[in-house]
């Protein structure tokens, strides 16, 4: 679970900004809304609201940039991201750390680096304590070869192995050095650097970043009997008209005239090619506006799967892409009410992206009872006001974003406000009691 966000020199974000997910002990309503990890309470949800241009969107990037670096190295895309309200922050380092868990353990890994240059300055990896103190695991500076923490002692052989790794990534500034210790390593159960291995996984295979647009939806769980029948009686109680969710084989033609042409003839090569190694295969073929399920077994025999729709009083089942654009998006949502897995955080922008209101409170409700008691977190950007109510979030459950008189984003929580457990808070964040609205100026037209 993450513990704290920071960010520094990012996009909108000048100086140091910080998400916490540390419940306030003040707070005593939705009380499982937090997990407890040795004497720490997490909070498993965040609702971050802010104006268009405010930085919530940026916040998902962070993750975004967070997570492409470790997999790869800064993206491309990131070179122009630093943050544009001074002239010096295109040569300045900006800083990235997230504070999380792991087999009840806390962690703070982080990295600096100059964007523009696309270049890594620092990097580190602590292992924080209750009481405040700190284990350092190991850091790396620019131009020096990484070392390991005072405490992480290791055996002569393992010492051997380490000083190699860490001796040939000496001149290397574009790789995360988490990355490389993830790069073709072998690690003996019991190895005192297991927590390279851990750590990067954890990041890889637990953090979801999720935009709007992208898609989701997991086909494994409509082969499974049990999970089509919470399927459909999910989907029943969202009032979009579908009755029942059914699996379908379909014909390669029928597949071919469905997709582009260029996506066809990609899927085709890469068939044959499996079938020619010899090889069994399954994959999930998935766009805005279709989905099928591809799978070729021992005997290469190819067999292609779509869903259908049926609705109420209705002759004919609907394909994917005949379903309204809320509807495909609320499919993708049920892929995270359906990922049970403990300690996944899902980061979202937009949650309520196409969808009613109503619905998306609906949705919400039904994540938490679907994930209550579970190691999970939902962080997700909204502009949906109807949904800031002390009846669903806990205060410090909820977030804004702002810019302030330069231009730089700010992020603070609604439980600096300390307000009644009755408050209508809705209404007074449309009223601006808590900033993160627009701010109109006056337009007057006039023929000339």
């Amino acid at each position: 679970m993450i513990i704290r966000v920071s960010v520094e020199n990012f996009k909108s974000f000048d100086s140091n900004a910080e998400l916490t997910m540390i419940s306030s002990a003040k707070i005593q309503d939705h009380k499982n809304h937090r997990i407890g990890v040795k004497s720490t309470n997490i909070l498993k949800h965040a609702a971050i609201y802010g104006a268009n241009a405010a930085g919530k969107s940026n916040i998902v990037d962070f993750f975004d940039l967070f997570k492409s670096t470790i997999e790869k190295d800064i993206p491309i895309w990131a070179a122009e991201c630093y943050c544009k309200n001074k002239e010096e922050n295109k040569t300045a380092k900006s800083n990235f750390e997230i504070q999380f868990t792991l087999a009840d353990k806390f962690y703070a890994y982080g990295f600096s680096a100059v964007l523009n240059e696309r270049k890594i300055k620092n990097e580190w990896l602590y292992e924080l304590f209750q009481d405040g103190t700190s284990r350092r695991l190991f850091e790396r500076e620019a131009g020096k070869r990484p070392f390991l923490g005072e405490k992480v002692r290791l055996d002569s052989d393992e010492r051997k192995r380490f000083d190699v790794y860490a001796e040939d990534f000496e001149s290397n500034d574009t790789t995360l050095f988490l990355n490389e210790m993830n790069r073709g390593k072998k690690y003996q159960e019991g190895s005192k650097l297991l927590f390279f291995r851990d750590v990067y996984h954890w990041f890889l295979d637990n953090l979801y970043v999720i935009r709007p647009g992208t898609p989701l939806m997991d086909f494994e769980y409509y082969y499974d009997e049990d999970f089509l029948d919470i399927i459909n009686k999910l989907i029943q109680t969202f009032d979009t008209g579908i009755s029942e969710v059914t699996v379908q084989e379909i014909t390669l033609e029928e597949l071919e005239h469905s997709i582009p042409q260029s996506i066809f003839h990609r899927v085709m090569r890469d068939i044959q090619e499996k079938v020619g190694e010899g090889e069994k295969m399954q994959g999930t073929l998935r766009s805005q506006n279709s989905i099928f399920s591809i799978a070729v077994d021992e005997n290469k025999e190819l067999s292609i799967k779509t869903i259908r729709f049926h609705h109420r009083e209705s002759f004919y089942d609907f394909q994917f892409g005949e379903e309204s654009d809320g509807t495909r998006r609320l499919f993708d949502l049920i892929d995270i009410l359906l990922n049970v897995r403990n300690d996944i955080v899902y980061v979202v922008d937009e949650l309520e992206r196409s969808l009613h209101p109503k619905l998306t409170e609906h949705y919400l409700k039904i994540y938490m009872q679907f994930h209550d008691g579970l190691r999970n977190q939902l962080i997700f950007m909204t502009h949906e006001a109807s949904i800031m109510d002390q009846s669903l979030f806990r205060r410090d459950e909820i977030w804004f974003v702002e810019r302030d008189e330069h231009n730089s984003s700010k992020i603070y929580s609604l439980d600096r406000f300390k307000e009644r457990y009755d408050k209508k808070i809705e209404k007074a964040y449309l009223e601006g009691r808590y900033g993160a609205i627009p701010v109109f100026s006056e337009f007057k037209y006039g023929e000339e």
